[in-house]
């Protein structure tokens, strides 16, 4: 058996060691997030599904967790959007098509696309909470006759703070889904549902047996949007939620995203809200 001294690059497991993705494109939504498509060597496809992340290296300046935002169904490329909040994220905005940067994964929980089928899926995602949701909601339009129906509720602050707004006229024009969007606060050209995500919630006619709630967002968001589901009789077991704002190394071992015996990078980052509801550090 080799030492740890002997032990070489080439031996470790893709998990630890960063593969050399190429900046394809970069698309610019708002003054803090940006679109990156990414290549990995040879085209390969990355292998993720809905609700994983990456660990987005810069040699010299350090790492960070970022939710893969492309369906799986997209082949030979791959998608994240990073606001800008750190050093990495920060130095990552920089950066322009044919600059490199390292990727590790795909980790994580993601969401159960085959579990979800044959239900009606309730989509709820607040300002940068779209960008993981924005996977499974294009794998689902994209597998439409597998699921029931589709519901997509999308909230931010403002119409600037918006993402992915091409997209979201595709969703809204789309047949096979439900689209809502609104907007904390409007301005003059605003023309849009004025209010909290929540208050999209309770007009809705759900099939209770039949529905599952997915949930991403900012951790002030979740209270009450679970309290508005329960409005609803939706129970906790069909709610889902993702944490992956607590990530740090991906694999288990930093320890920086622990709740009490659960570790999000490893357990989640997708959950169940009825299995981490009595968890204090978690909602």
């Amino acid at each position: 058996m080799a030492s740890v001294n002997q032990v070489q690059v080439k031996d470790l497991p893709d998990m630890f060691v960063p593969n050399m993705a190429e900046i394809l494109r970069v698309e610019t939504f708002t003054e803090k997030e940006k679109l990156f498509e990414l290549k990995l060597p040879g085209g390969r496809d990355l292998g993720h599904q809905p609700g994983q992340f990456v660990e987005v290296s810069l040699f010299g300046i350090g790492e960070a967790p970022i939710s893969v935002s492309s369906s799986p169904t997209k082949k030979g490329s791959f998608e994240v959007c990073v606001r800008a909040v750190g050093d990495v994220t920060n130095a990552l905005h920089t950066m322009k098509p044919g600059d490199k940067v390292g990727i590790r994964g795909p980790f994580g929980n993601g969401f159960d696309v085959k579990e979800l089928k044959g239900k009606d899926i309730l989509f709820i995602g607040g300002g940068i909470g779209m960008v993981p949701l924005r996977s499974l909601i294009n794998y689902t339009l994209e597998n439409a006759k597998d699921y029931g129906r589709l519901i997509i509720l999308y909230g931010a602050k403002s119409p600037s703070e918006l993402l992915f707004p091409d997209e979201v006229k595709r969703w809204d024009s789309n047949k096979s889904a439900e689209f809502c969007v609104t907007v904390d606060r409007g301005d003059a050209n605003w023309k849009g549902h004025v209010g909290v995500i929540t208050t999209l919630i309770p007009p809705l006619k759900l099939d209770i047996k039949k529905t599952v709630a997915v949930v991403v967002g900012p951790p002030v968001m979740y209270k009450f949007v679970i309290m508005a589901l329960h409005s609803k009789n939706i129970a906790d077991e069909q709610i889902q939620v993702s944490l992956e704002r607590r990530m740090k190394c991906g694999v288990g071992k930093c320890g920086h995203c622990q709740m009490n015996h659960i570790y999000v990078c490893q357990d989640g980052p997708v959950f169940n809200y009825a299995k981490i509801r009595e968890l204090e550090e978690a909602i």
